[in-house]
């Protein structure tokens, strides 16, 4: 079965369900499933546990923002694949009364780190370094990130969203199938790390097996600090402390200096247009931004709708801009407070026109004529949720501790995974080759720099209301699973979920392959590879794209999980007829 049949399978009817931290009446007044619609808001993320406390937010008066925070907390006990109180992302944010914001609450660098940090004596890159562990670890952005959303933005208590993490680590839940699988699948590393075998494998080395209650306390004890103390317990307090005191251990740059010194930064939000709609995407170090930007300017007067949805045709020149895009990434993207990006180039029509211009419609362009000089698959652990409230409030997040469960590394008495986010720098300067390998300047590591990211929240508005609230995990390809999405309901008019089922591709320049989903038919991919393109069907699903679409008019938000993952979605059950109030005037 194909995804988008699965998944149109499986979204029926909304269900009800409960769930271990919420008592009776509380879930009886929530709905969750596959896909939901709502006029209450909704909640669209990976894992169900998490969904229902995001909607449990928004049915106390919570809003998107709120509900956000929850989700994220939530996340980081029920998916520590990725979620996370130990790495950092990106939230946007659009409120209803037109205010934006792009927080960037990226990892740093810390002020002991240098661009040899991965290299050998030899100068060869050192995978004992490099690959996890200790000397990978960046200075977590979460927990500062999303205080500072909620001082600006929130409406409950801090405490009040912490609180259901909390209950979910102290009193423990269900290992489900995924979960199980990932700690299954990552035993041997955190075999390694004593405090990280304590938190997710039994005494005797097994790791907890679906059906098995996982309760982890450390966790619970850093949630407590968090929910008592706010970010200032995790950067200052005991959290800080423990983490410091194992980095000092194994000997590591990361020191408690620099968890006192990082600071979220909230960024100019990066406008895009096609056709009428607006989209709202994070600024460097997102390279995400940027390139879906560049590849919906160079597309956009190809009209690849006449064509019909995605097929040979339209693919072909997609994958020829996401050739270009990502050419240009490797070139000039980095930190911005650490290196000059040329935005308003990169993003001028004029660049764009140029683009297209190089675009042969009936042959693929070796990448080796294009991007930086070359001189000789990234896993990744990111989680993105969508969140929608019933005021037309939206949240796009996405958060990363880089690898799946990041370093494997869990600081003693902490409960959580730090991130091996170091190593999304670039880990050998002027090492750019065929392989995907890119050296170039602007993303090499430096003492306080942000590494670059391809993490690409994305909120989609017409008329300035929200219409589509999306992004995706993938390492690089996560750009390219936003940019198929938005194209199928921007430009194909596809509704929610087939866009989101509609299967992938992913180009990255280099290696110069472009990668199809199975759900590509075969007569495309033979049409693709007489144009030249080199095709590699991929062995896994690409990304998932937990999204919600919404309807301005009637305030009606449809929140869609993507089934290449168990991804679930949850919102307020509606009110009694008696007590449903009239439309508010925002909407």
């Amino acid at each position: 079965m194909t995804p988008r049949a699965l998944l149109l399978a499986v979204c029926a009817a909304p269900l009800l369900f409960a769930a271990p931290l919420l008592h009776a009446q509380e879930a009886a007044e929530l709905v969750s499933g596959r896909a939901v619609t709502s006029q209450r808001g909704a909640v669209a993320c990976v894992e169900r546990r998490a969904a229902l406390v995001g909607a449990r937010v928004l049915a106390d008066g919570g809003n998107a923002v709120d509900a956000a925070v929850a989700v994220a907390f939530a996340l980081a006990v029920t998916y520590p694949a990725a979620g996370n109180l130990g790495g950092g992302g990106f939230m946007l944010v659009a409120l209803a009364d037109r205010r934006t914001a792009a927080i960037d609450y990226r990892e740093t660098a810390p002020a002991a780190a240098d661009a040899r940090l991965f290299l050998d004596a030899k100068g060869r890159i050192d995978r004992s370094k490099s690959d996890s562990g200790h000397f990978t670890v960046g200075v977590p952005g979460t927990v500062a990130g999303l205080e500072a959303a909620h001082r600006r933005f929130g409406r409950r208590p801090w405490a009040e969203l912490v609180e259901p993490a909390r209950r979910l680590a102290a009193e423990g839940f269900e290992v489900d199938a995924v979960l199980g699988e990932g700690l299954a699948k990552n035993a041997e590393a955190f075999r390694r790390f004593p405090a990280s075998a304590a938190s997710f494998l039994h005494a005797d080395g097994r790791p907890y097996a679906v059906g098995e209650h996982l309760v982890q306390a450390d966790l619970a004890n850093s949630l407590r600090w968090i929910e008592e103390g706010g970010a200032r317990a995790f950067y200052e307090g005991p959290i800080a402390t423990l983490i410091a005191a194992e980095m000092a251990r194994a000997g590591a740059p990361m020191a408690a200096r620099d968890l006192a010194a990082y600071r979220p930064v909230e960024r100019s939000i990066l406008r895009a247009r096609y056709r009428d709609f607006e989209l709202l995407l994070m600024p460097p170090p997102s390279s995400g931004g940027v390139a879906l930007a560049q590849m919906l300017g160079v597309l956009e007067p190809f009209e690849l709708a006449k064509g019909g949805a995605f097929g040979a045709d339209a693919r072909h020149k997609f994958a020829e801009t996401q050739r270009r895009a990502f050419a240009d990434r490797a070139q000039f993207f980095g930190d911005p407070d650490a290196t000059e990006v040329p935005l308003a180039r990169l993003l001028s029509k004029e660049h764009f026109d140029e683009l297209r211009a190089t675009i042969d419609p009936q042959r693929a362009t070796p990448s080796g004529q294009l991007g930086p000089p070359l001189t000789g698959a990234e896993e990744d652990s990111t989680t993105h949720f969508s969140v929608v409230d019933a005021d037309g409030n939206a949240v796009a997040n996405t958060y990363t501790i880089e690898d799946s469960y990041g370093s494997k590394l869990v600081a003693p008495g902490t409960g959580f995974l730090l991130n091996d986010e170091l190593h999304d720098f670039n880990l050998k300067p002027g090492l750019t080759d065929r392989a995907g390998h890119v050296g170039t300047a602007p993303n090499v590591v430096r003492p306080g720099r942000r590494p670059l990211s391809s993490m690409t929240p994305c909120i989609v508005q017409r008329g300035g209301r929200t219409v589509l609230v999306t992004d995706s995990p993938g390492g690089r390809s996560i750009i390219n699973t936003v940019a198929t999405v938005v194209l199928a309901v921007c430009e194909y008019g596809l509704p929610l979920e087939e866009a989101v089922a509609l299967p992938r591709q992913h180009h990255g320049w280099f290696p110069d392959v472009l990668r199809v989903e199975a759900g590509v038919d075969a007569a495309t991919r033979a049409d693709l590879a007489k144009r030249g393109h080199v095709l590699e069907v991929a062995k896994e699903l690409q990304g998932d794209a937990h999204s919600i679409a919404c309807d301005p008019t009637t305030g009606t938000a449809l929140a869609v999980a993507d089934r290449r993952i168990d991804g679930w979605t949850a919102a307020p059950a509606p009110r009694p007829a008696s007590a449903d109030a009239p439309a508010s005037g925002d909407r």
